[in-house]
């Protein structure tokens, strides 16, 4: 399916029946901002999740991981596989594709990408045929059809005969719950330390007695678990596909590069911005669906322009989180 099929169906998600907030031609700015600014969070919470989980793999082992949205792809046919084809109940089918994903990320790393990560080219050939090979396996046994997941809370509430589906809103708290973690994990504990040390100064962490290589492991086993989390709550409301994994990536690119590489309270809140640029758009323009991807780019030429090293980036040589 054509890039510009992927962007309209993603981009037509949320303000579509399947669980995001439903537009009504009934007139009236409040309104549209409301919609918006909901379907701005919704967006910007799940692109925050797969931003956060692209730069900690960044910072910390220094690897442009482009299968990174192939492992969001994957999670969420995991969870279809539970739900449609075993017959698991939503909540222990995604809770199981978190750990197994976690897991595949884990191992993935040390077959494909440790052995080559000090070779920046090879990583990025290697892992973008890593999310390629996820995408033919999957039009392989399941071909190209569109799939859909139940979600976890049927249901709308209205508010100003605005409908917002109960799935939305778990979504968005979820989405926030975890970047919180998130935040805890790095700032609070002694594995926060650790990754903060090897993300800082590689040489210096294992210098002061950290295993550099088993940390960049764990991040990505983390980055993997944050995909398949921002899966498990947006599979419900987004239509899967086999190359669902394109679209996103572009927008965690550019979300990266515009809160500055290696920062990850600036890939929050560039994917924020991207996430709220993509809701006017979807919501206002004709066909916006399809433009989510170019106006996020756009935004991030625009900014780079401005300040090359991003919002929060200390410079291209000096990355950090």
């Amino acid at each position: 399916m054509a890039g510009g099929s992927d962007a309209g169906c993603w981009g037509k998600l949320l303000a579509g029946s399947a669980g995001g907030v439903r537009f009504k031609e009934i007139g009236g700015k409040l309104i549209v901002l409301f919609a918006i600014f909901l379907n701005g969070l919704l967006y910007g919470g799940t692109y925050a999740l797969l931003a956060v989980g692209f730069a900690l793999v960044f910072g910390v082992a220094k690897i442009v991981n482009m299968a990174h949205t192939g492992f969001y792809m994957m999670s969420a046919y995991l969870i279809f596989i539970g739900v449609s084809i075993l017959g698991y109940p939503l909540i222990v089918a995604a809770l199981l594709t978190v750990v197994g994903a976690g897991l595949i990320g884990v191992i993935a790393y040390r077959l494909f990408l440790d052995r080559i990560k000090e070779h920046e080219t090879a990583v990025m050939i290697v892992s973008v045929g890593l999310a390629l090979l996820i995408q033919e396996l999957l039009l392989l046994f399941f071909g190209g059809h569109y799939k859909a997941i139940p979600p976890f809370i049927h249901g709308f509430i209205t508010i100003s005969d605005q409908q917002v589906s109960y799935q939305s809103i778990l979504a968005i708290v979820v989405s926030a719950v975890a970047l919180f973690v998130v935040w805890f994990l790095l700032s609070k504990t002694m594995l926060g330390i650790a990754i903060r040390a090897a993300a800082e100064d590689r040489e210096a962490a294992s210098l002061m007695g950290f295993n550099v290589g088993r940390i960049s492991m764990i991040i990505m086993g983390i980055s993997v678990v944050l995909a398949a989390v921002a899966s498990s709550v947006a599979a419900s409301i987004f239509t899967i596909f086999p190359t669902m994994w394109l679209h996103p990536l572009v927008i965690v690119l550019a979300a990266v590069i515009l809160g500055g590489l290696g920062s990850i309270k600036g890939s929050v809140i560039g994917a924020l911005i991207l996430g709220f640029a993509e809701s006017i758009v979807v919501l206002t323009v004709p066909k916006g669906g399809y433009l989510g991807g170019v106006v996020s780019l756009c935004i991030m030429i625009v900014i780079l322009m401005i300040r090359p090293e991003g919002l929060f980036g200390i410079s291209f040589e000096e990355e950090r989180l």
